[in-house]
């Protein structure tokens, strides 16, 4: 492996030069300066038909400094943390300020909003792995999948694992810094029948190494996704429930969370816009924040401004209860920041769970979807169309695999016909959901 990443004194380091960086631009002239600093250590191993296809050590580290003149902004940045280079970044950043034009909304967000209590989260936990061990476990991973009958071949396996720390500063006398890890195992294989080949895949995904899946359990639920998918039909077309796998329906999540994003509401490019208070999606359904959840995968006590993160809620029984804003966008709309430069963290579901046979039966006839193509998503209108490929559903009952079938709709509407959700959630992420069942969409297959 690389050699020893010492975060603690990585940590030092980039808050020492953040520092500064916030020294220099006050010295230059600059009337509030920000300074975000990074730096990643990893490891990745990927193995193919039981041999070694790459070995892939990575270390990146970066600076980027904004000031402000009055309410004039430049940026500039490095991925060199030395003396001479924090000089040249900031004095580019200068530079480009005194001739860039006049922006009301530019500027720090508020002292007083400033992050006071920074808790160790608990989401840095480094995996003391070489690369001959690496190497074992995806070999391992695969073995566990390509041992299954019926699988022809493999596509590969894969493990990463890394570290980093992160620092942002600001001339409000801010500074806030995080340490962090995140490792995963992948596995994608392949198998044929009279029909053709069909390839799926899974994997584990934590900020502790002791969270992941053993190696053979992603192994061989990689190969029982692809034998499950051998014999595949085109869908009937119509109007037809969907039943959407966690995965996805975590994608319809982040959906809402773009169309409620500060930018996107200022642009007028969302079909949220002006929507605060009405009603989306049913009664029953309320979607949380929660970025100070311990050990989850986003978590932090500050935002990208330097504000105190806090528990949000974006879904009050059903209204859109909040927006998603950065102090940035918030002065564009003149409103307040919810914490949420850098985006949401940690979203969570307010709603009753149902098991997975229960959403089938109530759907009764149609598809499950459990992978999705293409990026048919109009943010400004909601229009949704996708390729997709799942099971056919009938009488409550999965009957056989199908294929090669769109579904569309709009998502305001599959908002709204939201049926149920599924209590098979799916935690890998920073969004925890199971299936959403939505009551019509349109199916167009054979």
């Amino acid at each position: 492996m690389t050699q020893a990443f010492d975060a603690a004194a990585q940590q030092s380091l980039l808050e020492s030069r953040s520092r500064m960086a916030l020294e220099l631009a006050r010295r230059l002239g600059a009337d509030a300066c920000e300074v975000g600093a990074s730096v990643d250590q990893g490891m990745g191993v990927s193995v193919r038909e039981g041999e070694v296809e790459t070995v892939e050590l990575s270390r990146d580290q970066g600076i980027a400094v904004t000031v402000y003149l009055g309410t004039r902004k430049g940026s500039a940045s490095s991925t060199d943390a030395g003396e001479a280079s924090i000089r040249a970044v900031v004095e580019k950043a200068v530079a480009i300020a005194r001739h860039t034009g006049e922006d009301p909304a530019a500027g720090l967000a508020d002292a007083a909003l400033m992050a006071t209590e920074l808790p160790d989260l608990d989401v840095h936990h480094p995996w003391a792995l070489t690369t001959e061990q690496a190497i074992e476990l995806a070999l391992a991973c695969e073995a566990a999948g390509r041992g299954r009958a019926g699988i022809k071949s493999s596509d590969g396996a894969s493990l990463s694992s890394g570290e980093g720390v992160r620092v942002y500063a600001n001339s409000h006398g801010f500074l806030g810094s995080q340490r962090g890890s995140r490792h995963s195992f992948s596995c994608m294989l392949i198998a044929e029948d009279e029909a053709g080949m069909q390839r799926d895949y899974d994997y584990t995904s934590a900020r502790n190494p002791r969270d992941l899946l053993t190696p053979e359990r992603v192994g061989e639920s990689a190969a029982e996704r692809t034998l499950r998918r051998l014999g595949a039909r085109r869908p009937a077309t119509g109007r037809l429930p969907v039943l959407f796998d966690p995965s996805l329906a975590a994608g319809l999540v982040g959906s809402l969370m773009g169309a409620i994003a500060g930018g996107n509401l200022y642009r007028q490019a969302s079909f949220l816009c002006d929507r605060l208070g009405d009603s989306l999606f049913p009664e029953w359904f309320g979607l949380q924040e929660r970025p100070m959840e311990v050990g989850a995968m986003a978590s932090s006590p500050f935002d990208n401004d330097g504000v105190q993160t806090r528990d949000n809620v974006f879904i009050e029984d059903g209204r859109l209860a909040s927006y998603m804003l950065s102090a940035y966008s918030a002065r564009r709309l003149g409103m307040q920041t919810t914490a949420n430069a850098g985006g949401a963290r940690n979203l969570r579901l307010a709603a009753p769970l149902v098991p997975r046979d229960e959403l089938l039966a109530r759907m009764g006839r149609g598809v499950v979807v459990t992978e999705l193509m293409g990026q048919g998503v109009n943010a400004v209108t909601g229009d949704y169309s996708r390729g997709a490929a799942g099971f056919w559903v009938e009488d409550g009952e999965v009957q056989y695999p199908v294929e090669e079938f769109t579904i569309a709709g709009n998502l305001e509407a599959m908002y709204r016909g939201l049926a149920g959700v599924g209590s098979d959630t799916d935690t890998r992420g920073s969004i925890h959901t199971g299936s959403w069942l939505i009551d019509e969409m349109t199916v167009a297959g054979g």
